[in-house]
């Protein structure tokens, strides 16, 4: 299984990026996806989370980003709006996928993508 990544980039505060995960490889199901983000020094922290139908974000992108998910595609979505410096981070794709070698699920993870807001 293999998550790949793509968007992020450099932006100003107040604008907007969009980052996106497909899923590829052998699996059965796809329980989970999601986001988390690294800022240097602090420690990875969930961002946004798909779970069957539910979403979540946390409190401290609520109203600014919004993650979405294509089943067909296996791709989860986050979208970023009203950015601010303090969502710089290097933002990594997860998913909590069942295979053949892990039956009740594993937690994969996406290379890690750049997101930096700065003017």
């Amino acid at each position: 299984v293999q998550l790949a990544e793509s968007g992020g980039g450099l932006v100003q505060p107040g604008g907007s990026l969009g980052l996106s995960c497909e899923a590829s490889g052998t699996f059965s199901r796809i329980n989970a996806m999601g986001w988390y983000r690294q800022a240097p020094g602090k420690a990875r922290e969930l961002v946004a989370t798909v779970i069957g139908g539910s979403t979540t974000v946390v409190d401290s992108v609520k109203g600014r980003f919004a993650i979405s998910r294509d089943n067909a595609e296996n791709t989860v979505y986050l979208q970023m709006n009203s950015l601010k410096p303090e969502d710089t981070a290097v933002y990594y794709c997860y998913a909590r996928i069942r295979t053949s070698t892990f039956p009740i699920g594993n937690t994969f993870w996406g290379q890690g993508t750049q997101v930096t807001v700065s003017s």
